[in-house]
């Protein structure tokens, strides 16, 4: 028979009913069974079909709503997040310039390549030793001058076949959504720093220019590293970092 210790410690690791269900429609939209941009069942129709209240369904709802993987619409219904459109990919880009609140420029990627994971890329995106990475370096461009250039680590595990995938946008917000990956969080680091040299050839400045140094690691919806990047800003085009505050 159990004992009182053993019988607590499971009910503190069990999760809340609602907190199942939202991993259940997670689980259900990453493997592509609700479609990006399609519309979910009713509130009523969900709740039956899990077997739980009409209360219990609209808190996974409103969690997966925080959370983006859905999108509510007054008098319509719940949609399924489309993560490649314009509005969810610019909750990531956070640049501001003279001319608009968000300098949303033309990129492009310069190359791909896949390699082992370094130290420093293990660390960031919890891989083991053995494990490898997409590293995708980029530049950005308004106006046809280069502002910002980066490079993004991607786990090889979660993005099979990437330098297979002939014309794919290097976009994070896009390949996630093609492997049924869902987006959550995003940590940045913001500081100046002096260009490295390879960047300051990208932006056409001269070495060691001051640059805004962002160090961003791109989280799942379940904490799973997905994209850690460092990018580095031409500060002299009035460029900023926008900070929303509520």
């Amino acid at each position: 028979m159990a004992s009182d210790r053993t019988v607590m410690a499971a009910r503190f690791v069990v999760k809340p009913l609602y907190i199942q269900v939202r991993d259940a429609m997670i689980e259900r939209i990453g493997k592509g069974e609700w479609k990006p941009g399609g519309a979910l069942p009713n509130e009523i129709d969900l709740a039956r079909g899990y077997g739980i209240s009409s209360g219990t369904m609209r808190k996974a709802l409103d969690l997966l709503e925080v959370e983006r993987a859905v999108t509510r619409q007054q008098g319509r219904g719940t949609y399924v997040t489309d993560q490649s459109s314009d509005a969810l990919v610019s909750r990531f880009w956070r640049i501001g310039g003279v001319d608009e609140a968000t300098a949303v420029g033309d990129s492009k990627a310069v190359d791909i390549v896949e390699a082992p994971a370094n130290d420093e890329e293990r660390r960031r995106l919890n891989l083991g030793p053995d494990d490898r990475v997409y590293r995708i370096r980029g530049i950005y461009l308004n106006r046809r001058l280069p502002f910002m250039v980066e490079q993004a680590s991607l786990p090889a595990a979660l993005f099979p076949g990437l330098l297979e995938m002939k014309g794919a946008p290097h976009r994070v917000s896009v390949l996630a959504q093609q492997q049924g990956i869902l987006l959550g969080k995003a940590e940045e680091r913001i500081s100046i720093a002096s260009a490295p040299a390879s960047a300051a050839e990208a932006l056409r400045i001269a070495a060691d220019t001051p640059v805004m140094l962002l160090d961003r690691l791109l989280l799942s919806v379940d904490r799973q590293p997905v994209e850690w990047r460092i990018a580095h800003c031409n500060l002299a085009g009035g460029y900023f970092y926008l900070a929303e505050m509520t």
